[in-house]
């Protein structure tokens, strides 16, 4: 597979549940390699959008080509979504993104488990791998949730809402470790979010959402049509 080209093509996609659609006819190229932000209001569809394009939500009408190999990509959801009484070790938590690889029963060999400790050494986890996700902070909840996505070496990582209910230093790690993946890593990260005051420092362009309908828009101009004032 080349490194160039789209990762996802959607043409003619509507969506929404029951009798209410909430998007509408998208026709959206997205090209492999960007990080994306996906910005509008509460409500305007980024997450439903999110989960369609992972397959998670049945389309009403249209079509979406993944074009993303067989590797299946990462996906970090909302915190808000896992009990954070779940009586998992983070190790268990970053190996789960291994089980697509492993079959079943799950088994993980050698060189796995050499990759799962590179990820938790990575992300400064080897030495929190012992506790569980209820005894952690918001930040390294985050963290061992990017690592679960990252250990498949998938090419492409979804998350929804990453940064939210993080403390100012905590979601500056977070969005300097999506960076990084990016552009160090060649990673293709596609990230509801709703903080739009870094939206420049994150990507020139932003996936905007706006009553209904879904286009890429430089990010100031978006940051400008949907909010006021720029975002130099």
């Amino acid at each position: 597979m080349t490194q160039n080209g789209n990762i996802i093509e959607c043409r003619g996609v509507s969506l929404g549940y029951g009798q209410d659609t909430i998007l509408d006819n998208v026709n959206l190229d997205i090209a492999r390699g960007v990080l994306l932000p996906f910005v509008g209001s509460n409500g305007s569809g980024k997450t439903t959008f999110l989960k369609a394009l992972l397959g998670l939500l049945p389309l009403k009408s249209g079509q979406v080509r993944r074009l993303w190999g067989k590797r299946k990509p990462g996906y970090v959801p909302q915190q808000q979504h896992i009990d954070p009484i779940f009586p998992v070790t983070v190790r268990k938590i970053v190996e789960m993104g291994l089980y697509p690889e492993c079959g079943f029963p799950y088994w993980l060999s050698g060189k796995m488990k050499e990759r799962l400790d590179g990820v938790l050494e990575q992300f400064g986890l080897l030495e929190h791998q012992e506790k569980t996700f209820g005894e952690l902070s918001g930040g390294l909840r985050q963290k061992a949730l990017i690592a679960r996505a990252v250990i498949g070496n998938s090419d492409i990582i979804f998350l929804d809402e990453p940064v939210a209910g993080l403390d100012a230093a905590s979601e500056e790690t977070t969005l300097n470790m999506l960076i990084d993946l990016n552009r160090q890593h060649g990673k293709t990260i596609l990230i509801a979010h709703h903080r739009l005051e870094d939206l420049s420092r994150l990507s020139r362009n932003v996936c905007m959402f706006n009553h209904g309908h879904v286009e890429i828009r430089p990010s100031n101009a978006a940051f400008r049509e949907l909010y006021g004032g720029t975002n130099d």
